[in-house]
């Protein structure tokens, strides 16, 4: 009888142990920075198109300033901020990319382009994977990524120029 309860404790504990290492393995990239989406992780890596027809990986910028934005062209807070995206672009290319993963690519998202002028990096996420891996349930949501690939801003709403500025200090 004895031999048979501790059996069962050490079956527990072992499972309790299993538990608990399962539980705390969080993802990381090469560096052992952990992988999420909040602030101090590294954001998850993707692959996308652009409207151009290139292939962009997010990883491909670190060591260089990324404002990641998720938006839709029927969005009217998008709307609202792309003039001062392009603006902000212009000034601060050399040290800032944008890189905006649009997420309707059934639209007219060249057309969108076109009439605002847009000249930044439009990703098409096709699948609409990006997105949800980013958790987007709300546009616009911008992702501010410092050179080192650590997210240090998240923005979930319109932006302003000066926001823009701030945020990539």
């Amino acid at each position: 009888m004895i031999k048979k309860v501790i059996a069962a404790v050490v079956i527990v504990a072992l499972f309790a142990v299993a538990m608990v290492q399962a539980m705390g393995k969080e993802e990381q990239d090469t560096s052992g920075q952990k992988v999420g989406l909040e602030i101090g992780n590294t954001p998850p890596d993707f692959e996308l198109k652009t409207l151009a027809g290139d292939t962009v990986k997010l990883s491909d910028y670190k060591g260089k300033k990324v404002m990641l934005n998720f938006w839709a062209t029927w969005c009217p807070p998008c709307k609202a901020e792309m003039p001062d995206m392009q603006k902000f672009y212009e000034g601060n290319k050399d040290r800032v990319e944008i890189l905006a993963v649009n997420m309707d690519t059934t639209n007219d998202v060249a057309g969108f382009v076109k009439e605002y002028g847009l000249t930044f990096p439009i990703l098409l996420d096709e699948n609409n994977e990006v997105n949800k891996d980013y958790g987007i349930v709300s546009i616009p949501t911008t992702f501010f990524i410092n050179e080192k690939g650590i997210i240090d801003y998240k923005i979930t709403g319109s932006m302003k120029l000066e926001d823009m500025e701030e945020n990539t200090k």
